[in-house]
């Protein structure tokens, strides 16, 4: 059985905050963990650097926003 790939990625961000709040912090560390396609590793460093803002949870907001957009479409 092969690494997770980009919607068990997005699907976590969304329901473990731990796991989002350390996504956002070292999402290399992270992203090292899943199967992702050079373009979807791309979106989710922006996603994380994008999400710059005072509080892990506003980080976490932030970057779970950015995510929806880019895969609800």
């Amino acid at each position: 059985m092969g690494r997770p790939g980009i919607r068990d990625l997005i699907g976590r961000a969304m329901v473990d905050r731990e796991f989002l709040a350390e996504l956002v912090r070292d999402p290399d560390t992270v992203l090292a963990g899943y199967d992702l396609e050079a373009d979807e590793r791309r979106a989710v460093l922006n996603a994380a650097a994008r999400a710059e803002t005072t509080t892990d949870g506003e980080r976490a907001r932030a970057f779970q926003s950015i995510m929806m957009k880019r895969w609800a479409t």
